[in-house]
């Protein structure tokens, strides 16, 4: 098999492992998306990471939105696409900037505060609740949001986080999410693509991966039931720690 990236099997392997746990995080364990940005970062690069993951977040988007068509509107969506947009424009010229090595360190800093934010959520959640719902709230999670999915592609914390102090329901929660992040994700493309981060060799890779990605999508319903939700939360906070010290120190 001719591997994209000069990539050996066990590479690929790995590579699969990540698209695997992506898939899954779409379905049942958002979290675990962290773990696909550190392999495919490990792997390919921190800058090559952005470009190769995109592709296959599209994908999820394209499957997950149906299914979520019927919940909220996209009149919700609406008041978070300008300044979400801008940002995702302003973080583009930063990631061109960037070498490797800074992207890696900038993409274990962002994986770091995405897991201070999940904390924050759990332990202070009443706190929050009690935050202002203003519109420079709003624009502040906005930019965090277009920064963070433009860098590392791990928005969805901060989409975690604005839905609980606007007080989203469950529902509107994944119908909002669904729409959002599938126009974001697609906005993207044209910027990874002038910057090529997104080339004929990582949709080559992309096409590799796609088997272990809808496998991950159709098993993240069935293991949510099987594994304790607690079990996973302290698991995921561990590895997103992890991740994020080896990028930002290692």
């Amino acid at each position: 098999m001719d591997l994209p990236f000069d990539a050996t099997l066990p590479t690929f392997a790995l590579a699969a492992l990540g698209a695997f746990c992506l898939g899954i995080s779409k379905t049942g364990f958002p979290g675990l998306a962290i773990l696909n940005v550190l392999i495919v970062a490990e792997l390919f690069g921190a800058k090559n990471s952005v470009g190769v993951i995109l592709p296959m977040l599209i994908v999820c988007d394209l499957l997950v939105y149906p299914l979520f068509r019927k919940f909220a509107s996209w009149k919700q969506v609406w008041p978070l696409v300008p300044v979400t947009l801008i940002s995702v424009v302003a973080a583009s010229f930063l990631l061109d900037r960037l070498d490797d090595e800074a992207a890696r360190r900038v993409i274990g800093a962002i994986i770091l505060f995405m897991l201070a934010i999940q904390l924050l959520r759990e332990f202070k959640r009443e706190f929050l609740e009690h935050l202002p719902d203003s519109r420079w709230f709003r624009w502040f999670s906005c930019v965090l949001i277009g920064v963070s999915t433009m860098l590392a592609n791990a928005a969805g914390p901060v989409f975690s986080l604005y839905s609980l102090v606007h007080k989203m329901k469950k529902e509107d929660f994944l119908g909002v999410g669904a729409r959002f992040f599938l126009l974001v994700n697609v906005f993207k493309i044209p910027f990874l693509g002038q910057l090529d981060l997104i080339n004929p060799e990582s949709l080559k890779l992309n096409l590799y991966l796609l088997p272990a990605l809808l496998i991950g999508i159709l098993a993240g319903g069935r293991l949510i039931r099987h594994v304790p939700q607690r079990l996973f939360e302290i698991l995921l906070y561990g590895f997103s720690a992890i991740a994020g010290i080896r990028l930002l120190f290692f």
